[in-house]
């Protein structure tokens, strides 16, 4: 810490799939020194837990019966972010299709967000230096006394080039289609919808490089730590 006198600094960076959130949100944080949290890992990683235990995705009540059962635990370093279930290693299976295609339905249950909510708000809180939180709903539920809350758009046209860029010999219309399903599905839950909060500043990265918008969001935070 800088002789001492630098308040931790909670950033949230929230937004839909394909905006670079992930990858922004994971190199302002290393060139920063703050620490970084991925919460839609968590919430893959407890669809996950329910996919490998038989829990039927089709019954809220049996996914808020077990929703306190896995322990989650993240890894927040910005260069090697880790996320295990009950010691498993899970952040490549927590990254397949039938995961990513039961998220939305495990995410929408109450108990569930209440259980990855607390974990998130423990881990920001807890960040000695200070954090990048990166999700959908952390600036308007999850954190919000942040200190700066970004939120991240694009086209769906643009997020859905380069979210079919990360999923190998995936078609960017079926791509796009399936974003803007995920979409309405995480803005319509009754619970933390997808949503930009009043304060938050708004970035959009149709028209922008990775470059650029980490650049944009670094500034961000240097004034906002400048003000304190």
């Amino acid at each position: 810490m800088e002789n001492g006198a630098a308040k931790p600094v909670i950033v949230a960076i929230d937004g839909p799939s394909g905006t670079g959130k992930s990858s922004t949100s994971k190199a302002v944080a290393a060139q920063l020194g703050l620490s970084y949290l991925d919460t839609g890992a968590q919430y893959r990683a407890i669809t996950w837990w329910m996919v490998t235990n038989g829990i039927d995705i089709e019954d809220p009540s049996a996914i808020a019966a077990v929703a306190g059962k896995p322990e989650i635990v993240s890894g927040t370093d910005p260069a090697n972010p880790t996320i295990t279930v009950d010691g498993v290693d899970v952040s490549g299976p927590i990254r397949t299709q039938e995961v990513t295609s039961k998220v939305s339905a495990v995410s929408a249950v109450p108990d569930v967000r209440a259980r990855i909510t607390e974990l998130q708000r423990s881990l920001a809180t807890s960040a000695e230096i200070g954090i990048v939180v990166e999700g959908r709903d952390i600036g308007t539920t999850v954190l919000p006394d942040a200190d700066l809350k970004i939120f991240l758009t694009a086209s769906p046209e643009a997020r859905a080039a380069r979210r079919s860029g990360e999923l190998q010999g995936a078609d960017v219309n079926a791509t796009r289609e399936a974003l803007i399903k995920r979409d309405a599905a995480d803005s319509s839950r009754k619970t933390s919808p997808l949503a930009k909060a009043d304060d938050a500043v708004e970035v959009d990265t149709t028209e922008l490089t990775l470059p650029q918008v980490i650049e944009c969001v670094v500034t961000l935070v240097e004034e906002k730590r400048a003000g304190k």
